[in-house]
């Protein structure tokens, strides 16, 4: 999966990680639980207000960001010659290899930094910036996202997306009814597991496999899906 957005997210999920934008879908869950008849009967249009308000934050923070997908943070410095090690947030750990730059969050701006040399170490890509040449220079930098714009994502194949782009999803049975919001992508190591806020207030955690993902349509923004028997229960 590529994270390459995890920003949520770079990024890339098989059908299908900041994520950046579950914590935004988190405002779903954050309504007052009442008590009483006439509160109940009303609970479920409170939930889909509470998911329209969501998703409608989530969509604006995500064209705000749309031209850029996270494919790293940086954890540390190494040595003391400017280079840093980054956390890589993307499948293919030596795609860096072919980037010429990369954008840095500093947190007040994004600056485009030019890459001067990439080594590997274990789980870990070792990057220098060209002009950085000590650890007094870079060290600020730690804890700080790198991002690539669209333009230098990595290429998708038939059913793959951007987790960036997942997020926020309507999610809707085979009937073409609403049934909640997508807020999260999780890897556990075999297939991706979607976690989606239902109408009705609970979270529903779902395979990201073919029985269960019927269809992904990015410009209508909706995710078709079937709910296998005993998942809900």
């Amino acid at each position: 999966m590529y994270f390459e957005g995890h920003f949520q997210i770079l990024n890339r999920c098989p059908l299908a990680q900041l994520a950046e934008f579950a914590q935004l879908a988190e405002f779903a869950q954050g309504t007052e639980h009442v008590q009483g008849a006439e509160q109940t009967q009303g609970a479920e249009h409170v939930q889909q207000a509470e998911l329209e308000r969501t998703r409608g934050v989530i969509m604006e923070k995500k064209n705000s960001m749309e031209e850029l997908l996270r494919v790293g943070v940086i954890t540390a410095t190494h040595g003391l010659k400017g280079e840093v090690k980054v956390f890589p947030v993307t499948d293919d750990v030596k795609r860096f290899q072919k980037l010429k730059e990369i954008i840095l969050d500093t947190g007040n701006e994004k600056q485009t930094m030019e890459i001067e040399s990439v080594k590997f170490f274990k789980q870990l890509v070792i990057l220098k910036f060209k002009g950085y040449d000590s650890i007094e220079m870079i060290e600020r930098y730690k804890k700080k996202n790198l991002y690539v714009t669209r333009e230098n994502a990595v290429r998708l194949n038939k059913d793959e997306y951007f987790i960036a782009d997942l997020i926020g999803l309507r999610i809707i049975d085979a009937a073409g009814v609403e049934i909640g919001m997508l807020k999260d992508v999780i890897e556990t190591g075999a297939n991706d597991v979607y976690a989606i806020s239902l109408l009705d207030g609970r979270e529903l955690l779902l395979p990201a496999i073919k029985q269960c993902i019927l269809s992904v349509d990015m410009k209508a923004g909706e995710m078709m899906v079937h709910i296998l028997e005993g998942l809900l229960e």
